[in-house]
């Protein structure tokens, strides 16, 4: 099942915009998005394959930390996670 997975870190520093950007191509291969310009937390919106919640934000959660370190940025403790299925996403746009 495709999960959207939410992951944000609490960083060191504000991030530049050229931080942000470098998360960003790092994410991009799990069609995600990428956040924190001008501020000390950075977050991604990922597209995992996943046959839970839990394995979702786990796989989410690497993919995010793994991109933050290609992208140089401070690791940081991850600060909130959210998880929504394909299923889910489907039922409230009833």
């Amino acid at each position: 099942m495709r999960w959207s997975v939410g992951v944000e870190a609490e960083g060191n520093r504000v991030l530049t915009r050229e931080d942000v950007v470098e998360l960003a191509d790092a994410v991009a291969a799990s069609n995600g998005i990428a956040s924190g310009i001008g501020s000390t937390r950075y977050g991604a919106q990922l597209v995992v394959e996943a046959d839970s919640r839990d394995e979702a934000i786990r796989k989410g959660t690497q993919l995010l930390v793994s991109a933050a370190a290609a992208a140089g940025l401070p690791a940081g403790p991850v600060v909130r996670t959210e998880a929504v299925s394909e299923s889910e996403e489907e039922m409230q746009s009833r």
